[in-house]
């Protein structure tokens, strides 16, 4: 009965050792350096025109939720988490649809995540307008710029922003 138990412990531990919710050690560098932007952020865009971020750490620090704006346009909602070796981050837009990207750290050193669109939520085809990459470099620890892709008929539009924490 003793081998019994030990065999099924060494399998649920080999079961959780392996477990694919694990995070790499790059992946949590990088969130916790997302983690550590939590608090309120102002700056400016790339033609001078005021923005304003929100960094919010939720679930007992497993996500984190950024509520963007910038001046003329409506408030945009992005969640970042760990899924393995990358971040994840879900990105509510007020053009009604939820692209989805991923970033992997080349390093434990982050200076910087890129994330790549891998598909979206209410999004009919590829050539309708929404948020195709998004550039976060980390500057130091009280600012950052965020570099946006938005894509619409495969043509892409930049926009960048320079904030500061307040």
């Amino acid at each position: 009965m003793n081998r019994v138990k030990l065999a099924l412990s060494l399998v649920l531990l080999a079961g959780v050792s392996a477990s694919p919710l694990l995070a790499s050690p790059r992946s949590s560098a990088a969130f916790k350096k997302l983690l550590s932007l939590a608090g309120e952020w102002e700056g400016k865009d790339e033609h001078g025109m005021e923005v304003k971020s929100r960094f919010a750490s939720l679930a007992s620090n497993t996500a984190v939720m950024e509520t963007l704006a910038a001046s003329g346009m409506d408030e945009m909602v992005s969640l970042y988490s760990v899924d393995q070796d990358s971040i994840a981050l879900v990105h509510y837009c007020p053009t009604d649809n939820q692209p989805r990207m991923r970033a992997t750290p080349a390093s434990d050193d982050v200076r910087e995540l890129s994330f790549e669109f891998q598909g979206a939520g209410n999004l009919k085809s590829p050539s309708e307008g929404h948020q195709h990459h998004l550039l976060i470099r980390f500057d130091d620890a009280n600012h950052i710029t965020e570099t946006w892709t938005w894509r619409k008929n495969d043509k892409d539009t930049f926009m960048e922003f320079h904030l500061t924490r307040k």
